[in-house]
């Protein structure tokens, strides 16, 4: 009797067990977990954000060192992720901890002189990196060999199919307001389909265990259940009396103030009570006769600053506030709901977005306490407000004011400097000198404007005016499209960047070391070429977003659709080189300098086309261009490599490194940032031509991974 066949007796394979699957849920899950570190540590450890891309930076080193350390397909018994995650959540949680950052004399950082925590300068921010670092290798472990399980081009198809599964969920939680406990529960089915994909054992269950504590964490934190998170902050509110309140409409509670991630920041007050602030009520004082009938006010947040323009006869108050958080909050609990006003129009949007798309002329246009203190994005280094107070962004405010019309902005400024630097940006874009007022050290009130420049330079007769103040050298260089930076004075990287990032290279080097050495991994085997390709890509995808950022409002939906759309011009390369197998990169390479060449001599300011759908199409063209032949000229070598992993691990540790180049934007503006990448670029085809010598050397022999261990 014949022998049953090994295919007749083979158990089928479960759909979770297939390397493609797999390779999509890791890929999704790493992901996911980037953005929820990206999102909730700043969100408690607030100063760890002004280091805008350094949990970015953190994460592609500890998905570079997984994939390393993962080669020999040898997994640990119990993996090291939840525990490490519940560590994490414990230390942010629950000790609370916060980088101290001193402003130095030409930069400030909004909201430091609120914190209260232990100076821990020198320990918080590299333990949250290695912390970062060692949580993303953890959870990448398995990621080196489902890269080699499969054709290295079908292999990262389906790598960047689950990173866009991951940016789509967390945009949809982002959408619906979800709190970090749904975070970490979406997390913990992820790796519950890990583990039935892999297969349950006793060991596993200590990780289930691990991530339910985790959970815990995320609900017994003090007033998490209070607080709202909206796509930019955690918003806690406060009553009279200094207590934390519900801001949770069917929960009867009263709030008073907020504060966003730990840093107090607005208070909702009635009209009679907004009219005693010194700040909100200056511009009414200088022109007490004054009907401002149509009013825009940028940054209108919970709804302050226009119960005051209404009580002081507004007929018409367009009122844009970019955070949909705290326009839900001012809609819900302002004590004259004045967002349920019909004289009152609420947008959620970026003020210049809103400024682009309306043809309103305004009697009275607002810039009310614009400090976000929050970064739009991980890469770019730009905040919420970053593009409201440039040269571009005042001429369009200018443009939009009525005959008689009356520009204003006003906030605790709490440096000369500052109060300078606007005042001389505004006195270039107007053509006169602004009206000043310093309410308080470091606190001023600006206003300039066809009713301002009729006065012929004498003080209005509702108030008295103060000088700008003269703050010597180095003059402050006004904030512009290219150099959106307006909390730095003069262009340059603080020192304690530099010492962060030394720290940061330094700890890569010594991981990378540690990890080629624990498994046996020449150097040689590092790929030079990807290296430099890493490091190109991540600065042109900085630019990219930058630009359209500028293009379509800095918020999170515009951020979070370039990052999509980002990843579906991957797939469409993958495509162009599985289905056409080009014989030479040159084309590629040619195309790829052409669009950068475009992208260099076509200012921003000149896409700003009409109607949005011809913008959208041509800011597309010029941004996406080179974006699309970078993945062309990554994906032809990608296509040819022998060693998948490691390709894949060499450009993560480049990309690290182009985070740090990402800083030369601070000396230089964005627009440059294009003459590096095409240096960079030149510096890959060089090295492309030695690419297998370097990189792939003793690797052709080795044989794909048929199946992938458990």
């Amino acid at each position: 009797m014949p022998l049953p066949s090994a295919r007749a007796t083979r158990a089928p394979i479960s759909p979770l067990a297939t390397p493609e699957f797999r390779l999509v849920l890791t890929s999704a899950t790493i992901l996911f977990v980037e953005l929820l570190l990206i999102r909730w540590i700043p969100a408690n450890v607030k100063y760890v954000g002004f280091f805008s891309n350094f949990v970015l930076m953190a994460s592609f080193l500890g998905i570079g060192l997984g994939i390393i350390l993962g080669r020999q397909g040898v997994r640990p018994v119990v993996s090291p992720f939840p525990l490490l995650l519940l560590a994490t959540a414990l230390l942010i949680t629950v000790a609370q901890l916060n980088v101290r950052v001193v402003d130095g004399p030409n930069e400030l950082f909004f909201g430091f002189q609120h914190s209260t925590s232990a100076d821990v300068n020198y320990l918080v921010l590299p333990l949250v990196i290695v912390l970062v670092t060692a949580l993303l290798a953890s959870l990448a472990l398995p990621l080196g060999p489902l890269l080699r399980s499969m054709p290295p081009l079908r292999a990262y198809a389906f790598d960047i199919g689950g990173s866009m599964l991951g940016i789509l969920g967390f945009a949809a939680m982002s959408f619906l307001a979800w709190p970090p406990t749904a975070w970490f529960a979406v997390l913990g089915v992820l790796l519950l389909l890990q583990a039935l994909g892999t297969g349950i054992t006793a060991w596993s269950s200590i990780g289930g265990v691990a991530m339910l504590l985790v959970l815990g964490t995320s609900v017994l934190a003090v007033g998490a259940d209070k607080d709202v998170w909206s796509p930019y902050y955690r918003i806690t509110g406060w009553d009279r009396d200094g207590q934390q309140v519900s801001l949770h409409p069917e929960d009867g509670a009263t709030p008073w103030f907020l504060s966003v991630d730990g840093i107090p920041h607005q208070a909702m007050v009635a009209s009679d009570e907004a009219a005693q602030s010194d700040l909100h009520r200056q511009v009414y004082a200088w022109f007490p006769e004054r009907r401002f009938d149509q009013t825009l006010i940028v940054g209108a947040g919970t709804g302050t600053d226009t119960s005051l323009a209404l009580a002081k006869g507004a007929g018409h108050v367009a009122a844009v506030e970019i955070d949909p958080g705290l326009a839900r909050i001012g809609a819900a609990f302002h004590p004259e709901h004045v967002y349920d006003d019909p004289r009152v129009t609420l947008t959620v949007n970026d003020g210049r977005a809103f400024l682009r798309a309306t043809d309103q002329q305004y009697d009275l246009i607002v810039f009310a306490l614009t400090d976000s203190l929050t970064l739009v994005s991980s890469t770019g280094s730009l905040r919420l407000e970053s593009f409201i107070f440039t040269e571009e962004a005042i001429a369009a405010a200018r443009d939009h004011l009525a005959p008689g019309g009356v520009f204003v902005m006003y906030n605790i400024y709490r440096e000369p400097w500052l109060v300078a630097k606007l005042g001389r940006t505004m006195e270039d874009v107007f053509g006169h000198a602004p009206l000043v007022r310093d309410v308080a050290p470091g606190t001023a009130v600006l206003a300039a404007g066809p009713a301002v420049s009729a006065l012929g330079g004498s003080a209005p007769p509702g108030s008295s005016v103060d000088p700008l103040p003269d703050v010597g050298e180095p003059a402050p260089r006004p904030a512009t499209d290219d150099w959106p930076f307006p909390y730095l004075r003069t262009p340059a990287v603080a020192p304690y960047y530099l010492l962060a990032l030394g720290f940061l290279l330094a700890f890569a080097l010594a991981g990378v070391l540690t990890a080629a050495r624990v498994t046996s991994t020449p150097i040689r085997r590092f790929s030079p070429h990807f290296f430099v390709l890493g490091m190109a890509f991540l600065l042109l995808e900085t630019k990219s977003l930058v630009s359209f950022s500028l293009l379509f409002g800095t918020t999170w939906l515009v951020n979070a659709m370039s990052f999509f759309a980002i990843l579906a011009s991957v797939l469409l390369a993958i495509a162009v080189n599985t289905r056409l197998r080009p014989r030479s990169p040159v084309p590629f390479y040619v195309g790829l300098g052409i669009s950068l060449l475009v992208a260099y001599l076509v200012p921003p300011d000149s896409l700003l086309l009409e109607p949005p759908e011809l913008r959208y199409a041509v800011a597309a063209a010029v941004a996406f261009a080179p974006i699309f032949f970078a993945n062309l000229v990554f994906t032809y070598s990608f296509r040819e490599t022998a060693a998948a992993d490691m390709a894949f691990a060499s450009n993560l540790l480049g990309a690290m490194a182009g985070g740090a180049l990402e800083y030369l934007a601070l000396l230089t503006g964005f627009r440059s940032l294009l003459l590096v990448v095409a240096l960079l670029y030149v510096l890959a085809f060089v090295l492309a031509k030695r690419w297998r010598l370097l990189s792939d050397r003793d690797l052709v022999s080795e044989p794909t991974i048929a199946a992938v261990p458990p």
